[in-house]
């Protein structure tokens, strides 16, 4: 698989919906995170990334405008011992507490499926890290889908990195573009080059979002050898 610039696929797709980057730094020392939202309707867009804990979530900007709350309103990150799960929706949820009885990633999911949000049935998006000290880091990520808009039959794939190369993640989005009904993310996480320190790498993932779409970002560096990280919020909406 090629590696593709991760700035352009960015700036070449008005409305990849929420995505997910998971990889290695370029210098190999740490372990890289970053999750995106984007919004076409107004309910969408009334949102902001807060710190909650160790992760983040999801909340209201104006809350006197929240209308249906149940499919964004969620903590997209949460850290579970040397775990730290990143996800487009409560299936967050599902993983820690599947994995803190003792599940597997995979296993975890089995329970949930694709969003009710017919007709686009938005795939459910989660990415896994394993921080284990010393040199030690692998990554999985993970889909679960409509089979082409059928809501009857969901499709899962899952993903495994293990030792993943310096410099090298991979990107995860739900939607191949705009569209109405919204068209699901097909093949495999793309391979893309990741490059600069947090600020840097925050800082060309939000302004390579589409400036109309785009809502929150939020990026993790995590120091393998330590499992010391730094972590960086971007917001549209900024009271």
């Amino acid at each position: 698989m090629n590696m593709l610039s991760l700035e352009q696929e960015l700036k070449s797709n008005a409305y990849p919906g929420r995505g997910i980057v998971i990889g290695r730094s370029e210098d190999g020392k740490k372990a890289v995170a970053a999750y995106f939202i984007m919004g076409r309707s107004a309910n969408s867009r009334n949102r902001v990334f807060v710190t909650d804990g160790e992760g983040i979530r999801t909340e209201a900007f104006d809350p006197s405008k929240l209308e249906d709350p149940s499919l964004i309103i969620y903590a997209p990150v949460r850290v579970l011992g040397n775990k730290t799960i990143v996800t487009n929706g409560d299936q967050t949820d599902t993983i820690y507490e599947g994995m803190d009885k003792q599940l597997t990633f995979e296993q975890s999911l089995r329970c949930r499926e694709f969003e009710p949000d017919g007709p686009n049935f938005t795939p459910r998006i989660s990415g896994i890290m394993h921080i284990e000290g010393g040199d030690s880091y692998n990554y999985a990520l993970s889909i679960l889908k409509s089979a082409d808009g059928d809501p009857s039959s969901c499709c899962r794939f899952t993903f495994a990195y293990q030792s993943p190369k310096a410099g090298e993640g991979h990107f995860l989005h739900t939607y191949m573009h705009d569209g109405n009904p919204l068209p699901s993310f097909e093949g495999e996480p793309k391979r893309v080059k990741l490059s600069g320190d947090l600020d840097a790498f925050g800082g060309m993932l939000w302004e390579s979002l589409n400036g109309e779409n785009k809502v929150s970002l939020f990026v993790r560096y995590i120091d393998i050898a330590t499992g010391k990280y730094e972590s960086r919020i971007y917001n549209k909406n900024v009271k």
